[in-house]
């Protein structure tokens, strides 16, 4: 296999987010996974930590808040931030439009993760938003677990 080997894009719902696999850490030896988001104004995920991977985030719209350890920061259209291993990270979609952007990692976890916790779009529009019940939070963490990551709390407000 190849490092230029393309695959089909599979798309994801995943909690109130459009995920499309663009490249999967399975396409080469690299092992780099490329994932499209998409996600809706206030949208924002536990902070958590991965402890195998660092995740990378490039803005193409909208605009997001950060924090990652101690630093606070805003990623505008055409930026890119690092979260590296083993540092706390959450984030929240600041732009009323939404944003979209690329997450990408070297490696499978977070990809695995979002297929284990997601299911198959069936369009490619953002899921119907709903709040985690607390079934869906503990579940969230328990699979975190599997993928080398650790829930630490809330997300951004």
């Amino acid at each position: 296999m190849n490092n230029t080997a393309a695959v089909a894009e599979e798309r994801i719902w995943f909690l109130n987010s459009l995920m499309t696999v663009c490249r999967s850490s399975a396409a080469g030896r690299d092992g780099v996974s490329v994932i499209e988001f998409r996600a809706p104004y206030g949208d924002a995920p536990p902070t958590h930590v991965h402890h195998d991977d660092d995740e990378i985030f490039h803005l193409i719209e909208g605009r997001m808040r950060f924090r990652v350890g101690n630093d606070e920061f805003v990623l505008e259209a055409g930026q890119t931030a690092v979260a590296p291993k083993g540092i706390p990270h959450a984030f929240r979609v600041e732009s009323p439009e939404g944003a979209r952007g690329l997450n990408m990692m070297a490696g499978p976890n977070f990809e695995n993760f979002i297929r284990a916790m997601g299911r198959p779009a069936e369009t490619a529009q953002l899921p119907e938003p709903s709040a985690p019940t607390p079934a869906e939070i503990e579940r969230l963490a328990r699979t975190a677990a599997v993928y080398a990551m650790k829930i630490l709390g809330p997300p951004m407000s």
